[in-house]
This record gives structure tokens, sequence and C-alpha cells, in this order.
């Protein structure tokens, strides 16, 4: 009797059995029963654990046998055929996967949620163990046929091949996923501050509201496990039923439409297209600053012109074709025509820099108005002397004969005193003078048209840089 106790301790270490006292070895086989005893009431629990899932399992095979033998999914399970099956719609936003706004289609992945009531799927759980509940493939049984009004893509709707929850009462609750493509129509007027509208349509494709009646459940879409977009804000997605008549049917057909607010997140889009034109803007009107002798007023206009085209060719292809011009366009092309009339009012004011000595003396009106009171207003002080008013240069008098008039007498080239050297010389006074008077005209002439230059400069430098500066504040603040 000894040797079979220890029977299963020699299997493990039987020298260490073997050196063992007697009152050692008694307690070891005392541990050894009570594993024993142990590993019996072990296996006898699991024995009756599997008896139980044995049992529920035959209740379930049971329960499946009786409920669907004469059952059919091929008709609308309602006890009266008058009377309009409820449907109650339910919709949680998961992700959005794409917003394509050339083809103006909107890509989503949704968790969407039927329940209805099956008038022919119902059972006593107390005949079938407590069993109050089962889930079985939702194929077998009848479903609405919800499908989406906007679609899309030209593939047919497709019934996802997952278990719907059957409880007791008849009540049906069918969970599957859904990748939806809908028609959205796109606004990108105020692009990139747009914000959009996608409308998703829900209702019965065959069964009019006297026989099927869909309703939402809650007053919008469920948000809780979405996926922030990187490109839109979510404001909300609300529920609205309605019931409408089509020329079709005489019957009223109700749908449920999902209405998914969405902004645009703008900060790529100003710091990549926005911000570069608002600089390159304020940069344009600096041209008016430049002085005249620099010879780089005309070269900035350009330059400025070709970096906005460039720009513009960049905003047109992130851009979708729409027949509404978005903001951001209309900023640059307000900004582009600003520049060439700058960049024209340019090369008009240095031709007024440059004028000859030939030039044509400073209109009257030109110079009361603007080399009068708007120089003193935009403070173009006068450089070198102060222009005056050019008068008419006279001649020098001609040396008066002595003597009341009387002729002095011819005398021969030959004497010291020579008349006619003294009037040569009188004549070539005469014509210096005049040719310094002359100078000094036209010099006159010529400073004048340059103080006109700088006083329009300094006027259209104040308009242009107003401008630049307005029109991009009224763009900024679409931005907050």
């Amino acid at each position: 009797m000894r040797r079979l106790l220890l029977g299963p301790l020699k299997l493990r270490g039987r020298l260490d059995i073997q050196r063992m006292p007697s009152s050692m070895a008694d307690r070891t086989w005392v541990l050894v029963g009570l594993q024993g005893e142990g590993a019996e009431r072990k296996n006898n629990s699991q024995i009756s654990g599997r008896e139980c899932l044995g049992a529920e399992g035959r209740l379930a095979r049971k329960l499946f046998h009786d409920l669907f033998t004469n059952y059919t999914n091929a008709l609308r399970p309602v006890a009266d055929t008058d009377q309009a099956l409820n449907v109650t719609l339910e919709v949680t936003l998961s992700q959005i996967i794409d917003m394509d706004e050339r083809n103006q289609v909107l890509t989503l992945y949704l968790w969407i949620r039927q329940e209805w009531t099956d008038a022919y799927l119902r059972w006593d759980p107390d005949a079938y163990g407590g069993l109050d509940a089962i889930r079985i493939p939702s194929s077998l049984l009848w479903r609405p046929d919800i499908v989406l009004y906007n679609k899309a893509d030209a593939q047919p709707p497709a019934s996802a091949s997952t278990n719907v929850v059957l409880r007791h009462d008849g009540a049906v609750r069918w969970d599957a996923p859904a990748i939806t493509r809908s028609s959205c129509r796109v606004d990108v007027s105020a692009f990139p501050f747009d914000a959009q509208r996608c409308g998703l349509t829900f209702g019965s494709w065959t069964h009019g509201g006297h026989q099927l009646d869909v309703r939402p459940r809650g007053a919008a879409a469920s948000l809780a496990d979405f996926v922030e977009n990187v490109e839109w804000r979510v404001l909300g997605m609300p529920a609205r039923r309605r019931v409408l008549t089509y020329g079709c049917c005489s019957e009223p057909y109700p749908d449920v439409t999902f209405t998914l607010l969405l902004r645009r997140r703008a900060a790529a889009y100003v710091c990549n297209l926005l911000l570069p034109c608002v600089l390159i803007s304020l940069l344009a009107p600096l041209a008016f600053h430049l002085p005249a002798d620099s010879g780089e007023k005309v070269s900035l206009g350009v330059t400025v012109l070709l970096a906005l085209t460039v720009f513009q060719l960049l905003l047109a292809e992130s851009m979708p074709p729409a027949e509404s011009v978005p903001l951001i366009g209309k900023y640059y092309m307000a900004t582009m025509t600003m520049v060439t009339f700058s960049t024209a009012l340019t090369i008009l004011i240095m031709n007024l820099h440059y004028c000859g000595p030939s030039a044509r003396p400073v209109p009257a009106w030109a110079r009361a108005l603007l080399l009068g009171r708007l120089a003193r207003g935009l403070c173009v002080q006068e450089r070198g002397e102060p222009c005056g008013q050019s008068r008419p240069l006279e001649s020098p008098p001609s040396p008066q004969p002595p003597d009341g008039g009387a002729r002095p007498p011819a005398v021969p080239c030959g004497e010291p005193r020579c008349l006619c050297r003294q009037e040569a010389l009188l004549r070539h006074v005469a014509t210096i003078a005049n040719t310094f008077h002359s100078h000094r005209a036209a010099q006159r002439r010529h400073e004048d048209w340059k103080r006109l230059a700088r006083v329009m400069d300094r006027f259209f430098l104040g308009i242009f840089f107003s401008m630049a500066l307005v029109m991009s504040l009224l763009v900024l603040v679409q931005a907050l």
C-alpha cells in the first residue's frame, strides 16, 4: 500500500523520496491524497460546465429550429399587413475618408444601426432555459431595404454580412459598418474659409410610408467614435425626417436626412498661399518709395507681378473648378490688378522725372494743386534753391549814347577807344546772359517736373499701401 501511494512521487524524484524519514513520508502521502481530491473536484466542475454549455447549446439549437422552421425572409414581418413596420435608424460617424471637391463626392465610414420588431420571431425565455437573446446571421431573416438615396457610385448597395441580435420579444438590432460615397455640392466661394453642408438621405427603396416608416434615433448622428480629420472640422450632424411624394408613386415615402456640417481647417492654406501673397502685396507699393535714379522701380513691380502669377498657378491646382470665384482667388486678382496699375503709374512718374530741358513748363493748375497744397500736405521739401515763378528773360539794355542821344563821331578802328569793339563786346555779353537765363529757366522747369514726380510718388505710395493693407486685413479677418 505504501508503494502504491509513492508511485506518483517516484516519477518526479525517486532519490528524494527514498531518503525521507517515515514521518515526512507520511506527510507526503497526505498531500498526495489532497491533491488527488482537488483534481477530482476540478474535473467534476469542468464536466458540469461542459454539460451546462451543452444544455444551453441544445436549447439554442432547439430555439433556432423552432423559430425558422416555417419562417420566410421574403415577407414583411407584421401581424397585420395594413400596419406599417417601424424602423429606427441610428448613424455613428467614424471617419471622413475623402472629400473630392473636384468631383463633389464625399466618402465616409459609418456605423449604421437599424432596429425593428419581427412579429414572427418571438418566444418564451422560460421555455428555453432563460435564453432571452440570440445572435444569428442577418441573411436568415427579413431586413428593411434602407439605402442611401444620393449615392455617387454605380455599384449596387452591398448588405453587410454581420449578425443581428434577436430578442425574445421580436426586437431586432442590426449593426453594420458601411463606406458610403454620396454626392455633395461643394461651394468654394469662401475658400479657404468655407463651410460645407453635405446631406446623406436614407430611406426604403420599394416600401412606401404605409408599409415601412423610418425614423431617426435622436436629433443627430453620434460623434462619440469620430476620428478627427486633418482638413475638415465637424460641427455636427443633425438628423431630419421628411415625408415626400414622388411622381412615380401616389403613396408618401419617408426618409431620414443626416446633414454633415463641415468647416475647412484653413491654417495650411493661410501659411502656404495667403501670407506670401499678403507680404508681396505690401511690398509692391514700396516701388513708389525707391529713388528714380536707382533704376529698379519698374523692375520691382514686374518681379512682384511674376511672383503673384506663380502663386496663382499653385492656387489653381489646389482649388476645384467652380462657377463662383473663391475669396482667395478674388484677393489674388485684386492684388495683381493693383500691382499692374502701380507699375503703370511708376512708368508714368519715371517719364515725368526724366523730362529734358525741352519740356514745357508745369501747368498752372498742377503747380497750384500738386506743387502747392499737396506737396505741403505730404511734406515734400524742395531740393536746392527755392523754385519760383520763371519770368521771361529780358535782353540787357544796350549802352545809350552820351549827350542826349547824339552818337559820337566815327573813329577809325585804329583808335584806342573803338566803339565797334565795344558794341561787339556788349553783344557777346548779352548773348552770354541770354544763354545763362535760358539754361536757368530750363533747369527750373526740369526741377519742377522732378519735384512733381516726387509728389506723385509720395501720394501713390500712401494710396496703394492703404489699399493693400485694407484688402489683406479683410481677407485675414475671415480666418479669425
